[in-house]
């Protein structure tokens, strides 16, 4: 099954292009940078939505269809720079949202609770959402712009990630807004993100079941793992992806 990454993570298509220079320079000139935590942007508040049968659940319509769906969550995704912006729904649904979303929604629910789902079926089925209720509990986030101070500029971001190494079997194959792959997710939930140009030279890995391998930066946490692709291929047979390899954080 594809999904869509609708929200791609800021800074991290610039750390694919930048890594050798942006790793280089901020290390020697920033050293260790504490990453803090954003607050909770105000603009986003917990209400409580109509009582969930109030709301029948709409099945899958064609993509970019509104829609509604009751689904259970199983596993939290991140992006390659640490933050909660999607999960997995137990029948293998993507749902994605944005990452100033992500505390808030961590806050709200954890994995194996119900949640209704209001958003659009991207093309590869997958739901882009604009608001997620607790049906247990009433709570609610509705998307809205991030308040607060802007966020870190990539070089700060980029001093932040750490160099990773993961192999696993595909799951899922993600795709960029216009629908062409842009990575995948592992069966252990383990994001792996690359550039739509360099995932067209994979076109036997990037599929359902291959197992894959790769190396590059990104982040480690209680939510899961991702990281932005330097190197990629099979097991044992791993492409440089670069000309030039950014020295390890």
């Amino acid at each position: 099954m594809q999904a869509n990454l609708k929200y791609p993570c800021r800074g991290v298509a610039a750390l694919a292009l930048n890594v050798m220079s942006l790793a280089a320079f901020t290390l020697a000139s920033i050293g260790c940078a504490a990453q803090t935590q954003p607050e909770p942007p105000s603009g986003i508040a917990a209400v409580a939505p109509p009582p969930p049968s109030a709301i029948a659940p709409a099945p899958l319509a064609d993509a970019g269809a509104a829609l509604i769906a009751q689904v259970v969550v199983a596993r939290f995704l991140t992006n390659p720079d640490g933050d909660v912006d999607g999960f997995l729904t137990s029948d293998g649904m993507l749902v994605h949202f944005p990452p100033h979303m992500g505390p808030q929604l961590t806050a709200m629910v954890r994995p194996g609770d119900h949640v209704q789902v209001s958003g659009w079926r991207g093309p590869g089925g997958n739901l882009a959402a604009q608001r997620i209720a607790d049906t247990r509990s009433g709570q609610q986030l509705v998307d809205q712009p991030p308040a607060g101070p802007p966020p870190l500029p990539p070089e700060l971001r980029a001093a932040a990630l750490s160099r990773l190494s993961v192999q696993g079997q595909v799951a899922h194959v993600t795709t960029a807004p216009r629908g062409e792959p842009d990575g995948v997710i592992l069966a252990d939930g383990t994001v792996i993100k690359l550039t739509p140009p360099i995932a067209q030279q994979f076109p036997a890995l990037l599929q359902t079941g291959a197992n894959v391998s790769a190396q590059g930066y990104g982040t480690r946490n209680q939510y899961g793992t991702a990281l932005q692709a330097t190197a990629f291929g099979s097991p044992g047979n791993l492409t440089q992806l670069y000309d030039r390899q950014p020295p390890a954080p």
